[in-house]
């Protein structure tokens, strides 16, 4: 093989090792910001369905995870799971109901960790009195029920933003996260005390957003994520039948969808790793939805 000159060297081969170097150098700085290394990231109903993939979520991307919640046992699991691959994570019992629980959460975390740097309002959910049957008399509902689960979705989300985000605004760094849902932009029948509280969740989003960058600075986002329906073992009874086909409810739902199935919780997690991560750097007061394209589509 014959011998390259050293002009050619200089001329051709350094310049085409120094632009694949700095290719590389590029790469990783747009994958570094999806990083959540060192991070501190809080998880209210850290002990749920979607906690339980939240909470593995930020600790793979390197964040270290406060994970509360109402049970004690769950938790400990978590920060168990959380040891296994590696991170680092505490328990701390909370009910985001109490202002004073979540206010003594706050200094635990901060006792802990020493700052905070994210936070994940995961708790949540329906109430049963809340929702409203087909054959139910609509004006006869449980009106003390639907209160119930306002309370639990949206103040179970204002509380813990005014008490971890008065942390993260006053550090003037970090992201908080809301879980919206479809109810609050597709009304889904039964479920009104959900579908009320989800709507103040994404009216709140908003307002939080634009509060919070105008007084603390654009580095002090709210973002919220829209799930799609989702199969886990917390719902399977009521969207699958014992010989494992799906309920009429979820056959509408899968028929609304482009994807035409269910989603899968863990395609929850690159959304949530995004919107906590230096990678959603200009994005606040959004709504991301994550539902394989059910709010996008008219059905036809």
């Amino acid at each position: 093989m014959k011998k390259l000159s050293k002009s050619f060297i200089i001329r051709f081969i350094i310049p085409i090792i120094g632009l694949y170097s700095q290719y590389n150098i590029n790469q990783m700085s747009v994958l570094n910001n999806f990083s959540l290394k060192d991070k501190i990231i809080v998880i209210t109903g850290g002990t749920g369905i979607l906690g339980e993939f939240f909470v593995k979520a930020v600790a793979e991307a390197g964040a270290k995870v406060a994970v509360l919640g109402r049970n004690l046992e769950r938790a400990e699991k978590r920060v168990e799971a959380v040891k296994k691959i590696g991170g680092e994570a505490i328990a701390v019992i909370t009910d985001v109901m109490d202002e004073d629980s979540v206010r003594a959460a706050k200094e635990e975390v901060l006792n802990h960790f020493g700052t905070i740097d994210g936070l994940v309002n995961a708790a949540g959910g329906n109430i049963p009195g809340a929702t409203i049957g087909p054959d139910t008399d609509l004006f006869g509902s449980d009106v003390q029920a639907t209160i119930k689960a306002v309370e639990l979705n949206l103040f179970g989300t204002i509380i813990p933003t005014h008490v971890f985000g008065q942390v993260i605004a006053e550090k003037g760094e970090g992201s908080i996260i809301n879980i919206s849902s479809l109810a609050a932009s597709r009304p889904l029948t039964r479920v009104l005390g959900y579908t009320v509280a989800k709507h103040g969740i994404e009216g709140y989003t908003k307002w939080m957003a634009a509060e919070l960058a105008l007084r603390y600075g654009e580095k002090v986002r709210v973002n919220a994520i829209a799930p799609g329906v989702f199969l886990t073992e917390q719902n399977r009874t009521l969207l699958t039948t014992p010989e494992g086909g799906y309920t009429e409810r979820a056959q509408k739902f899968i028929n609304g969808t482009p994807y035409q199935r269910l989603g899968d919780p863990s395609e929850l997690e690159g959304t949530l790793v995004y919107l906590l991560s230096n990678a959603s750097a200009f994005v606040t007061g959004e709504t991301v939805f994550v539902d394989g394209g059910f709010n996008s589509w008219c059905g036809v």
